[in-house]
């Protein structure tokens, strides 16, 4: 809970930042919380705090997770100061926001009991809805925000209907608790209702098929950015509240639940992948990769073992790496270029061949292909789910080879066109060099030696 007090004081030093200088300072504010978090979170939990632990544990795999979010997001605080600069009137307010949506992510990484679950939710949500309407000239943002708010309030009705009707039967809120009362009583009509029902609802949260209706419309519409945060931190999150969720409270009503997670995972692999090759923008085809992502990393749930959260946790960190990775090229051409159409990538790699090779090594990572950690996450997840659910890993595999091409028809833009179409003379700045490198060092070092994850971690 340190952690979550740290974060929390930076995003309002952040907030409050913005009464000087337009909140230039925000920036550098966050970065400096950020890293104190980071330290902290190796450390010891303080006694004090340890009276919560009814509400909120910061165990070590909250503690792992913890970690992975606050270094995805400061990448992306590293990547704002070029991003960010069309608001610098209020800049203060998305760093805050971002870090306020931080301390959401922090709370579902520990939480105990169902009530602590929906404040870390909501605490997740409501700054993503603001920050989606960012950009107030733009009507995609505008849809993207409006959008947003009312499907999550919709989902948030289904999570509270369900957590309802789970204290309705079982007469506690303690995941621990329920799931003792699963275990006693797994064929409960009102507790599988509930369990439904939440399941529905968190399914929302991670953009699973059919509830990721909201996602490409919101990814694409909100500032890039904001984007890259959704696609990273939201999901790592969500995923892993959802795991604990499913793996703590419910696992006694296991087989009630799992072919209903089967059945989201391959219209999520079937529809997403489908849907990829259909698109004509980059930022749109993102959106819809990273609903895929959402179908493999579902395979967690099948073939469980000791080794389930690592796995779990190494995959979510090498998609969060090259999301970011590919994002932050995006955000260069959609600066210059005003769009993000694959026309407007034709050439990036003559103009800014470092650029280009972090989002092609960011792609190629994300279709699974050697070498990359995301061929390493993919290759966990499907060893593991082939104890059990060696169907679904074939629809794994097919969809990981249809995803290779939209994410090709990207680096043939970039790299196979002799014409630059970039008329400029600005150049990348040093950070979003320092940054590339970074990332494409950490992707190729966890395809080639993947103990380097948990050596980093502190596991």
């Amino acid at each position: 809970m340190s952690v979550l007090v740290i974060i929390f004081l930076t995003a309002v030093a952040a907030l409050f930042s913005g009464v000087f200088n337009q909140g230039k300072f925000a920036r550098y504010i966050g970065i400096a919380g950020l890293l104190a978090a980071l330290y902290v979170s190796y450390l010891p939990e303080v006694q004090f705090f340890s009276q919560y632990r009814a509400m909120y544990e910061f165990g070590t795999n909250s503690a792992l997770f913890t970690k992975i979010s606050v270094v995805i997001t400061l990448l992306l605080f590293f990547l704002g100061g070029f991003s960010f600069s069309n608001h610098r009137s209020h800049q203060s307010e998305l760093y805050a926001l971002m870090l306020f949506a931080l301390c959401g992510a922090v709370v579902l990484f520990g939480y105990q009991n169902l009530v602590t679950l929906f404040l870390g939710i909501e605490i997740l949500s409501i700054p993503l809805y603001v920050m989606a309407g960012a950009s107030k000239s733009n009507l995609r943002s505008n849809e993207a925000s409006l959008k947003y708010f009312l499907m999550g309030c919709f989902a948030t009705g289904f999570l509270l209907f369900g957590i309802t009707l789970i204290y309705g039967t079982s007469g506690s809120f303690d995941l621990y608790t329920i799931h003792a009362y699963a275990l006693e009583f797994p064929k409960d009509t009102m507790l599988i209702m509930g369990m439904i029902l939440m399941l529905c609802a968190m399914a929302f949260k991670v953009a699973l098929a059919p509830f990721h209706m909201w996602s490409p419309d919101v990814y694409q519409g909100s500032p890039s950015l904001i984007t890259t945060f959704m696609m990273s931190v939201v999901k790592i999150a969500g995923f892993y509240a959802l795991f604990r969720l499913m793996t703590i409270a419910f696992v006694g009503v296991y087989d009630e639940w799992v072919n209903i997670l089967g059945v989201f995972l391959i219209i999520t692999l079937f529809l997403a992948n489908v849907m990829g090759l259909a698109q004509s923008n980059a930022k749109r085809m993102l959106a819809y990769s990273s609903v895929s992502h959402a179908g493999y990393i579902a395979l967690i749930f099948f073939g469980m073992n000791n080794m389930s959260t690592y796995y779990l946790a190494f995959y979510l960190f090498a998609y969060a790496l090259a999301s970011v990775g590919v994002m932050m090229s995006l955000i260069w051409v959609e600066k210059l270029k005003r769009e993000t159409s694959y026309a407007a990538f034709k050439g990036l790699a003559k103009s800014e061949p470092l650029l280009a090779t972090v989002a092609a090594i960011s792609m190629l990572s994300m279709a699974g292909i050697p070498l990359t950690a995301g061929f390493m996450g993919k290759l966990s997840l499907f060893t593991q789910a082939m104890n059990g659910a060696a169907f679904l890993v074939l629809i794994a595999v097919l969809g990981s080879a249809i995803s290779i091409a939209y994410y090709l028809r990207l680096i043939i833009a970039m790299f196979f066109f002799t014409e630059s179409s970039f008329k400029t003379t600005e150049k990348v700045t040093l950070t979003y060099n320092i940054l590339a490198v970074f990332i494409i060092v950490a992707i190729v070092a966890l395809g080639v030696y993947p103990d380097l994850f948990a050596m980093q971690f502190g596991l």
